[in-house]
């Protein structure tokens, strides 16, 4: 592993680029425990062995928070479990999408960040970020609760996730942030300009959906005929590509299955051809 593979978040955290996105550590329709309890610790176990540093949940991602617990607590040295609060749920994702309500004020932000040090069982979150901005609250007074949060030392470092250019220059203004979260793929775009606003002061980029979100599939012409020059998979071409076009990325797919988390694990082995990145640079 090189310096190169490597991301210091918050000035202490140095991790491994490529990390894991919890999402599916939970049950059918992102609602309450895995149907396969064993397997999830079995997938959290293996990330770990393959080396993922940065594991990522939310309060809302179903039972997520106490099964990464029971599969890993106490955590190893070295191990940055982020999450979230800042939304709401009232039951499981039906079909496509269900919407999934911001609820940003500071008793609820307060009531979430509790509830995921319990069910962690952690005493501090070292990485704590707001889910959604709340377009019913100010976003600074969101953020001022995460800041009476840290400064009770139940969160350590403060993140944003979903966010737009001027909502990230607010939040600047109000916080230490040292993430943002946000989509960001191979064919998807749209948050060109909060990556360079995370390039320009040194930010972590963590990036949901770095597998895209059905807009280019992974089967796509390109990306076959990438990966076959490679001896790869598409997947790995699409996060090989995202840790070479930022060193300020931070990917972290997602799945409940070992034999993908392992597919997964060898893009960031996986460099690209000059050639081959200014192929995918042209499809944005």
């Amino acid at each position: 592993m090189t310096p190169a593979d490597r991301i210091t978040i918050g000035g202490e955290w140095n991790v491994h680029r490529l990390g894991f996105g919890a999402l599916h550590m939970s049950g059918p329709g992102i609602w309450g425990p895995p149907a396969d309890l064993t397997a999830a610790h079995a997938v959290l176990r293996r990330a770990l062995e393959l080396g993922v540093e940065l594991i990522d949940t939310a309060d809302t991602y179903g039972e997520s928070e106490v099964v990464i617990a029971h599969a890993l607590h106490p955590y190893p040295f070295g191990l940055l479990v982020a999450t979230k609060g800042g939304l709401v749920r009232e039951g499981p994702e039906i079909g496509e999408f269900t919407p999934w309500p911001r609820h940003g004020t500071p008793e609820q932000l307060r009531r979430a960040c509790e509830s995921s040090l319990r069910r962690l069982r952690l005493d501090c979150i070292e990485l704590y970020q707001l889910h959604s901005p709340d377009p019913k609250v100010p976003l600074e007074e969101s953020l001022g609760a995460l800041t009476e949060l840290q400064s009770e030392g139940k969160v350590r470092h403060l993140g944003i996730s979903n966010v737009t250019p001027d909502e990230l220059d607010l939040a600047l203004g109000c916080a230490e942030i040292v993430s943002v979260q946000n989509a960001y793929s191979v064919a998807n775009r749209e948050n060109e300009a909060v990556l360079e606003r995370c390039e320009r002061d040194g930010l972590a980029f963590i990036v949901w959906h770095p597998l895209g979100d059905g807009q280019l599939p992974l089967g796509a012409p390109l990306l076959r005929e990438i990966a076959e020059r490679h001896g790869a998979t598409p997947s790995q071409v699409a996060l090989a590509w995202l840790l070479q076009h930022s060193g300020q990325i931070v990917a972290i797919p997602g799945t409940s299955s070992i034999t993908h988390l392992e597919e997964n694990m060898g893009g960031a082995g996986l460099k690209l051809e000059a050639d081959d990145i200014a192929q995918l640079d042209a499809l944005a």
